[in-house]
């Protein structure tokens, strides 16, 4: 089946899901310096995605950072990011017209990037349609990673994305067809993420990692745990997210309107909490939607060392005091 031919058959593969290919060994994490040919300019670290012989940066370019922005600064983010060293982008249907900007934007180096893109469609024939508008906004015909966006539930996303007629058969015929090449998920639960590994042998997770969430809400251990014991790559949101805003009327909030969570804005915290991410056994953090965020993160990383000893305790005290945007128990504030 070509590419082609599957963006216009029906997908038929039943409604049995195989448990997918074994995924043998376990992935380094070693950063290695990235090549964008700019001499001795300095550049992002990359990280191996998974068994993949693919190396990600290590921030990867939310696709909001470009919604509702002109397409002319889209193309000069997208310009500076790329040469900065970024390699890999993410994006979604649920980001505006993020997918209508980012397409145009990446057409120079589309075939030098990772591409990845999500679908919360949960049934086979919505998966199809949405993925081919994907692939016709994005102007490619091909992605990277495709994943199930933001698995919670597991009767509502879980169950129905693995039963009969559910968008796992968009996802394999997919992959099948060369389509996307990687298959993967994002989730915002703890259950709904490890059950989704027990189903398939995804490529990658992309996970809240934060300082917060992690030691305060118990909220990511377990799932870097298992992905890890399984070789599925890890990818990371929410490295910069500070807590829940305190007052939806905030005056800091109309600064950071793309983000649904107080963020990290101090540069010694915000380097502190994207370190305490990137220290983890991850390949890469997204960015946050935020423009002056996203180059924060930028900034932060290309000097990037792990945490000591000593400031991972300092980390551990912090987050005693911060109130965690996720916790295990359940999450502490819906996303508007």
């Amino acid at each position: 089946m070509k590419r082609r031919e599957f963006l216009k058959d029906t997908v038929s593969l039943g409604a049995g899901i195989s448990m997918g290919r074994l995924m043998p060994g376990e992935e380094s994490v070693a950063s290695t310096g990235a090549d964008t040919g700019k001499g001795n300019a300095p550049s992002l670290p990359r990280r191996p995605f998974g068994e993949t012989g693919i190396e990600l940066s290590i921030i990867g370019f939310g696709g909001i950072v470009v919604m509702k922005a002109e397409q002319n600064h889209a193309n000069k983010l997208v310009a500076e990011a790329v040469e900065r060293g970024v390699n890999y982008f993410d994006v979604a249907p649920t980001y505006g017209d993020a997918e209508l900007k980012l397409g145009p934007a990446l057409l120079p180096y589309r075939k030098n990037v990772f591409l990845a893109c999500k679908t919360t469609e949960r049934k086979r024939d919505a998966a199809e349609s949405e993925l081919k508008r994907s692939l016709e906004r994005l102007r490619t015909d091909y992605l990277d990673l495709y994943q199930l966006h933001a698995l919670e539930d597991l009767k509502t996303d879980v169950d129905v994305v693995f039963g009969p007629g559910g968008a796992m058969e968009t996802f394999l015929a997919a992959k099948k067809a060369g389509v996307v090449r990687h298959l993967g998920f994002s989730a915002h639960s703890v259950e709904a993420a490890l059950a989704a590994m027990d189903r398939y042998d995804f490529d990658s997770v992309l996970f809240p990692i934060n300082f917060a969430c992690f030691h305060a809400g118990d909220f990511g251990p377990q799932v870097i745990a298992k992905a890890k014991s399984k070789n599925i790559a890890r990818l990371a949101l929410k490295a910069m997210a500070q807590c829940p805003w305190p007052d939806k009327n905030a005056p800091e909030r109309a600064r950071f309107a793309k983000c649904w969570y107080r963020p990290l804005i101090d540069p010694a915290q915000a380097a502190l909490g994207l370190r305490f991410t990137l220290s983890q056994p991850i390949t890469a953090a997204v960015s946050p939607g935020e423009e002056t965020l996203f180059r924060l993160a930028l900034d932060l990383a290309m000097d990037f060392k792990p945490l000591t000893p000593s400031e991972e305790n300092q980390v551990k005290t912090w987050a005693k005091k911060v109130a965690p945007i996720f916790s295990y128990k359940g999450r502490q504030e819906a996303k508007p």
